[in-house]
């Protein structure tokens, strides 16, 4: 049987660490503030929105909520940012995907300042992670490494396959990887034989968005996996890319849906903040 790689559990370590954190700096003059954008009315996106609030308040910092009709132009929501950017106060900055056909992700990442890009979305920070001189870190990656080196797991030397090659997992985990001396893989829809493929990792990382899309032949006996997939399936249900149950008898170590990845993220997300206010401060 599988250990669990518990990400609640240890998101609620890291956020009493960030609890403590917060109050010192705050002792220190030192305020962090998140501005999270939403635009529209989309029902996912509320709940998740919601719940950076939530977590923005326990920890202590302060969040600004901005809600914007769906209708919302492009030039409307850049005017916003630009004002985000140029206030000192302001330490990150989060629009909360995804956007209104009408308006363009690529250019609204794009327009977010480098230093208050707390989703680490921006060309020029991708750039920096590729090179190995990280600034701000895509949450999600950011929260599997933690993870893993919580569980006192290295993935040096290690076969890694990522399975997914998205801007917002895919790409920038396996930077991390590669940055940690790992030997990477990325597989994709174009990717021909990849169970015999996922079979070689040591560490399987699914992130496809596809229930149940791993199955037990698909993991090397004794595999890290790596779930970050958060899927309804026919009966409602929230599961992940891999197949839990019979996964969980060949792998050495899983992350559950949910309670895996997903409570990570967040954690990282303020995690992320407090080192913008930091560091902020000592630019001045």
């Amino acid at each position: 049987m599988a250990v669990k790689l518990d990400g609640k559990k240890l998101s609620i370590k890291l956020t009493n660490d960030l609890q403590v954190e917060t109050k010192t700096l705050k002792n220190q003059g030192i305020i962090p503030k998140l501005a999270v954008i939403l635009v529209g009315d989309d029902p996912a996106s509320r709940v998740y929105v919601r719940n950076k609030h939530r977590m923005a308040e326990k920890i202590g910092i302060e969040s600004l909520d901005l809600r914007l009709a769906k209708d919302t132009s492009e030039a409307e929501l850049l005017e916003k940012i630009a004002l985000l950017n140029n206030d000192p106060t302001i330490n990150g900055i989060l629009v909360q995907l995804p956007l209104p056909d009408q308006i363009n992700a690529d250019r609204i990442t794009k327009t977010i300042s480098p230093k208050k890009d707390v989703d680490g979305f921006h060309p020029y920070n991708l750039g920096r992670l590729f090179v190995n001189d990280p600034y701000a870190i895509p949450c999600t990656p950011n929260g599997i490494m933690y993870l893993l080196r919580e569980y006192g797991i290295s993935v040096d030397r290690k076969n890694v396959v990522i399975v997914g090659r998205s801007k917002i997992v895919g790409r920038p985990l396996a930077a991390l990887m590669l940055n940690q001396n790992a030997t990477v893989t990325v597989a994709h829809s174009h990717t021909k034989n990849l169970s015999e493929i996922t079979r070689q990792a040591d560490i399987l990382v699914a992130a496809v968005g596809r229930v149940n899309f791993i199955q037990a032949q698909d993991v090397k006996p004794g595999a890290i996996v790596i779930d970050v997939g958060i899927n309804r399936n026919a009966a409602g249900k929230l599961v992940g890319d891999v197949e839990q149950t019979e996964v969980g008898q060949v792998a050495g170590y899983l992350t559950p849906v949910p309670g895996g990845v997903g409570p990570m993220t967040i954690a990282m997300l303020m995690k992320q903040t407090i080192e913008f206010a930091k560091w902020s401060k000592q630019e001045k």
